[in-house]
């Protein structure tokens, strides 16, 4: 039996994050459950406390189907540690070491540019980033 993944990021602003990750991975926002009408509907089965909303989560999924779901949870803890646990942003390979280089750095600005932050490079292979609420990534290129 194979089985499938989701990601949940938690987080202290929900709506931030989660503009940012469809931003950086392309992601759209999930279409609400069936058969409820809209995400409060659903929610609302969970008996949320009454300070909880539909803002404090966001559900993300690649427009096709493809690749994770990932969930984006507002929790009253801030990060106070590294990741274990990291998205790479892989971007297509083909071309020359200099252009996937060049395309890796030009990705890693688009995303500066979107709220993230360079926080290290190894040249020619891969740049560490950190989204608006200091989540560790990478942008790196795909495997040949």
């Amino acid at each position: 039996m194979t089985a499938t993944i989701d990601l949940t990021l938690d987080c202290t602003n929900a709506q931030l994050l989660a503009g940012f990750r469809k931003t950086a991975l392309g992601y759209v926002d999930e279409p609400r459950p069936p058969p409820f009408r809209t995400r409060e509907e659903w929610l609302a089965q969970f008996d949320l406390p009454e300070d909880e909303s539909a803002e404090d989560g966001a559900w993300l999924c690649h427009p096709e189907g493809t690749g994770p779901r990932l969930t984006i949870l507002k929790v009253p803890e801030p990060k106070t540690a590294k990741n274990r646990l990291h998205i790479d942003i892989r971007i297509p390979a083909d071309g020359e070491p200099a252009q996937r280089w060049a395309r890796v750095k030009a990705e890693a600005e688009r995303l500066v540019a979107a709220g993230g932050t360079i926080l290290a490079e190894d040249e020619g292979h891969h740049v560490v980033m950190a989204d608006p609420e200091g989540n560790e990534f990478c942008v790196a290129a795909a495997a040949a």
